[in-house]
C-alpha cells in the first residue's frame, strides 16, 4: 500500500496531486543547481595580488565570526519559544505540528543567509580583479555572486513549502494514522493553516538578522565615514581607517545575509498566504466551483497555482541572469538599464506564460487570476521604476540633494527627508490600485475570499522573480566591498572608478528590493489579515470544539460562517473601542519599532567612532601610514553591539500581538495588523528611499559634482548619508519584517487568544 491509495477512517481517497504542481520542488532543485554552478563558477576567478587576498580573507572571517553568534543567540530566543510552542500544544491551545513547522522556517531562512554571505565574501576581491580588466567583467563576476543569493532562497522556500506539503497531505496518513490530519476527508484548510507558522519561524530569523545585521553594518559605516572622510580627510575604504574592515564586513552581514533572510519570508510568506486563502475561497463557495470536482481536488488547484507561477519565475530568473551586459564606457543609467533588461524580460516572460499555465491548470477563474498576476507585476514595476527614480542620482531629486549640500549639511538633510516622503506617494497609491483590481477582478464582490486569493496572487506575481530581483539586489554589497579592496590594496584608480560606478547602481538595485520587499508586505498582510480568521475558525473547531456560535440572535455553525459572521460575532467595526485600541497601539508600534532600531544604530556607533578616533590619536604613525591599525577591535565593536541591541526590537514584534490579543481578543488584533500595516508600510519606504537618495548624492558629488571628494558639499554629503544609513540599511527594510512577523505572531498564537472568551479578550469577558 502506497502513500497515494492510503484511506483515511472517514473513506476518503488522498487526491493525486495536479501534474504542474511537481513544477515546485523540481524548479525548486534547478534553482539550487544553477546556485551551486554559479558559486562554483565565481571561485575560479582569480583573487587578485597577495594584498587582495589578504583583505578579502579578513572580511571573510569576521563576517563569518558575527554570523556565528548572531545564530547562537538567535538559536536561543528559537528554542525558547519552541518549548512555549510546546506546553501551547500540551494545553490544547496550538496544534502539535507547528513547533516544528516554526524550527524549519527559521533554519532555512538562516542558510539561505549563510549561504548568500559565503557567496559575497568570496566575490569581493574577485569582481574587484575582474573591474582592472573591463567594467563588463567586475559587473558579471558581481551579479553571478549575487545570483547565489537569489536563486538559493527561491530554491529553499519553494522546496520547504513542498516537501511539507508532501509530508503533511501524503506522509501523516501512513505515519500518524490518528491524526488529525490524517481523519480529515478534506485535511487542505488544516494544512495550509499548520504551514502559516513555517512563515513565523521565517520571519522571526528575518528580523534578527536585518536588526542585527542592520546595527553591526551601520555602527562601522557612520563610524568610517564621520571620523575617516570628514575629520581625517581620508577616501574611503582608506585602509589607515581602522573602521574599515568592520565597514565591509558589515556590508555582508546586513545588505547580504540579513537582505536574503528578509526576502526569504516575504517570498515564503506569500505563498503559503495565498494558498491558505485559495483552499479558504473553495471551502467556502462549496463542491460546485468545478463541475466534476470535489473540494479536495479543487482546493489542490488553488494550492498550486502560487507554487507553478513561483516555479514560472525561477526559469525566467535564471535566462534573465545570462541576459545582463554592459560596455565599458557605460553611464549609470546604463547600467541600471542592463540590469533592467533582465528585470524587464523576466517579467514580460510571466505576463505571457502563466496565462496559459493557468488556463492548463484548470482554474474556473483563470483569466481573472491572469489579470492579478499582470497586477503584482504592474505595482511591482511601478514601485521599482518609482524608486529608481528618487534614488539614483541620474535623475533630478538626488541630484537636487547634492545641489542643497552646497549650502549646508542641514539643507541636504531637509531635501533628502522631502524626497523620503514624496516618495512614498506613487508606491502606496500603485498598492491600493493592485489591492482592488487584484479583489474585484478575482471576484470579491460575491466571494470576499476569492477576492483576497486574487491579493495574495499579485503579491507571488510581484515576487515570482525574486531570484533575478535578489541578485541585483546581493550585487550591490559585493561591488561596494570590491570597491573597499580596490582601495585598500592601492590599485589604479580605474578600478576604483569602475567598482563606483557599479556601487552606485547597486545602491539604486538595493532600494528597488526593498521596494519590493516593502510593497509584497503590503499585499501579503492583507491576505494574511483574512488568513488569520481562517485559523481563528480552525482553532475554534478543532482544538476549542465549539460548533456554533450566536451572531445576531442566530446559531451557526463555526464550520459554515462567513467573514462577516465573523466580523459580526468579534464587532469587528471603527465603533468598536477594541478596534480602535488596535489601530493605535499598531500605528504606535511602527513608530516605537524604529525609534528602537536607530537608537541602536545610534550607541553602536558611539562607540565605534570613539574607538576610530582613540587609534587616531594614540597609535603612532597610523595617518602617514607607518602605523598598522587595530582592525579587529573594530570588528568586535560592532558585533557586540548588534548582539545587544538586536533582542528587544525583535521582542516588541512578538510581544505586542499577542498582548493586545489576549485583552483585546480578535478584534484589536485586527485593529493591530491593520494599524501596523498602513503606518509601517509608508514609513518603510521614506526611510528606505531618504536614506538611499542621501547616499546616492554623495557619490553624485564624489564624481565630480559641486567640488568633488573633500569639498565642503561632499561632507555635507557624508553627514545626509551618514544619516541615512539607519534609514535605509536598518530601520526602513526592518519594517516589512515586523509588518508580517506581528501577522505571522497572531496566526500562530490564535489558539491562546480564542482561549480567553473565545477569542472576545479579557476586556469584553470583565465587562460583559
Amino acid at each position: 500500500m502506497t502513500a497515494l491509495t492510503v484511506l483515511t477512517e472517514t473513506g476518503a481517497d488522498r487526491a493525486a496531486l495536479p501534474l504542474l504542481w511537481w513544477l515546485g520542488p523540481i524548479t525548486a532543485i534547478v534553482a539550487l543547481f544553477f546556485a551551486v554552478l554559479f558559486y562554483k563558477q565565481m571561485m575560479q576567478k582569480p583573487e587578485g595580488n597577495d594584498k587582495m587576498k589578504f583583505i578579502a580573507q579578513a572580511v571573510r572571517e569576521g563576517a563569518m565570526a558575527y554570523l556565528s553568534r548572531q545564530y547562537r543567540v538567535v538559536g536561543i530566543v528559537f528554542a525558547i519559544l519552541f518549548i512555549i510552542f510546546l506546553v501551547l500544544s500540551f494545553f490544547k491551545l496550538q496544534n502539535p505540528i507547528v513547533p516544528f513547522a516554526f524550527l524549519t522556517g527559521g533554519l532555512f531562512s538562516g542558510l539561505c543567509g549563510f549561504f548568500g554571505m559565503k557567496a559575497a565574501t568570496n566575490a569581493s576581491a574577485r569582481a574587484a580583479h575582474a573591474a582592472s580588466k573591463s567594467l563588463n567583467s567586475g559587473l558579471q563576476v558581481a551579479l553571478r555572486a549575487g545570483a547565489v543569493m537569489g536563486l538559493v532562497v527561491v530554491g529553499f522556500a519553494l522546496l520547504d513549502i513542498t516537501l511539507w506539503f508532501l509530508l503533511l497531505y501524503f506522509g501523516f496518513p501512513v505515519l500518524f494514522p490518528n491524526n488529525f490530519i490524517s481523519l480529515t476527508a478534506n485535511p487542505l484548510p488544516q494544512i495550509t493553516a499548520i504551514m502559516l507558522s513555517f512563515g513565523m519561524g521565517a520571519s522571526t530569523q528575518a528580523l534578527f538578522a536585518r536588526v542585527g545585521g542592520g546595527i553591526y553594518t551601520k555602527a562601522a559605516d557612520i563610524g568610517a565615514d564621520l571620523v575617516g572622510k570628514v575629520e581625517a580627510n581620508i577616501p574611503e575604504d582608506d585602509p589607515r581607517n581602522p573602521a574599515t574592515i568592520a565597514d565591509n564586513v558589515g556590508d555582508n552581514v546586513g545588505d547580504v545575509a540579513g537582505m536574503g533572510a528578509d526576502l526569504y519570508e516575504s517570498y515564503a510568506g506569500s505563498i503559503l498566504a495565498t494558498s491558505a486563502l485559495g483552499v479558504a475561497a473553495v471551502t467556502l463557495a462549496g463542491s460546485g466551483l468545478i463541475p466534476g470536482k470535489t473540494s479536495l481536488e479543487t482546493g489542490l488547484i488553488f494550492i498550486t497555482a502560487p507554487i507553478v507561477l513561483a516555479a514560472l519565475g525561477i526559469v525566467l530568473s535564471i535566462l534573465a541572469i545570462y541576459l545582463v551586459r554592459t560596455h565599458d564606457d557605460a553611464s549609470q543609467s546604463q547600467l541600471i538599464a542592463s540590469l533592467s533588461r533582465g528585470l524587464n524580460l523576466s517579467s514580460l516572460g510571466i505576463a505571457v506564460l502563466s496565462l496559459p499555465l493557468l488556463y492548463v491548470l484548470g482554474l474556473p477563474n483563470w483569466f481573472a487570476i491572469w489579470i492579478c498576476v499582470l497586477a503584482g507585476l504592474a505595482v511591482g514595476l511601478i514601485i521599482g521604476k518609482s524608486t529608481e527614480y528618487y534614488t539614483s542620482h541620474a535623475f533630478k531629486p538626488t541630484q537636487d540633494i547634492a545641489e542643497q549640500a552646497e549650502t549646508s549639511s542641514a539643507t541636504a538633510l531637509i531635501e533628502g527627508m522631502a524626497v523620503g516622503m514624496e516618495s512614498g506617494g506613487i508606491p502606496v497609491a500603485a498598492v491600493v490600485i493592485g489591492i482592488m483590481v487584484s479583489y474585484y477582478v478575482a471576484g470579491g464582490v460575491n466571494n470576499l475570499l476569492m477576492g483576497l486569493f486574487g491579493v495574495g496572487i499579485a503579491a507571488v506575481g510581484m515576487l515570482s522573480t525574486l531570484g533575478f530581483t535578489l541578485a541585483t539586489d546581493a550585487y550591490g554589497p559585493i561591488a561596494d566591498n570590491a570597491g573597499g579592496n580596490a582601495e585598500m590594496a592601492g590599485l589604479d584608480r580605474s578600478v576604483r572608478q569602475r567598482t563606483d560606478e557599479l556601487d552606485a547602481v547597486g545602491n539604486t538595485t538595493a532600494a528597488i528590493g526593498k521596494g519590493f520587499a516593502i510593497g509584497s508586505a503590503a499585499l501579503t498582510s492583507m491576505a494574511l489579515l483574512a488568513a488569520y480568521l481562517e485559523e481563528i475558525r480552525l482553532v475554534l473547531s478543532e482544538l476549542r470544539h465549539v460548533d456554533s456560535l450566536l451572531v445576531r440572535g442566530e446559531m451557526i455553525p463555526v464550520m459554515l460562517m462567513t467573514m462577516d459572521n465573523f466580523m459580526d460575532f468579534y464587532n469587528v467595526s471603527l465603533l468598536n473601542p477594541a478596534v480602535l485600541a488596535g489601530l493605535f497601539t499598531g500605528a504606535a508600534t511602527a513608530f516605537f519599532f524604529s525609534a528602537m532600531t536607530m537608537r541602536a544604530v545610534g550607541r553602536a556607533a558611539t562607540g565605534m567612532v570613539e574607538e576610530v578616533r582613540r587609534q587616531f590619536r594614540e597609535i603612532e604613525g597610523i595617518l602617514e601610514g607607518s602605523g598598522r591599525p587595530d582592525y579587529a577591535r573594530c570588528v568586535a565593536i560592532s558585533t557586540a553591539a548588534a548582539q545587544r541591541e538586536m533582542i528587544a526590537p525583535a521582542m516588541v514584534a512578538i510581544i505586542i500581538p499577542v498582548m493586545v490579543g489576549i485583552v483585546f481578543g480578535i478584534a484589536g488584533v485586527l485593529g493591530l495588523l491593520a494599524g501596523a500595516l498602513v503606518t509601517g508600510l509608508s514609513l518603510a519606504i521614506t526611510m528606505s528611499n531618504a536614506g538611499g537618495a542621501w547616499d546616492n548624492a554623495k557619490k553624485y558629488i564624489e564624481v565630480g559634482k559641486f567640488g568633488g571628494k573633500g569639498s565642503p558639499a561632499h561632507k555635507a554629503a557624508v553627514i545626509g548619508d551618514t544619516v541615512g544609513d539607519p534609514f535605509k540599511d536598518t530601520a526602513g527594510p526592518s519594517l516589512n519584517i515586523l509588518i508580517k512577523l506581528m501577522t505571522m505572531v497572531s496566526v500562530v498564537f490564535a489558539g491562546l487568544v480564542v482561549a480567553f472568551g473565545n477569542g472576545q479578550g479579557l476586556i469584553f469577558m470583565l465587562f460583559h
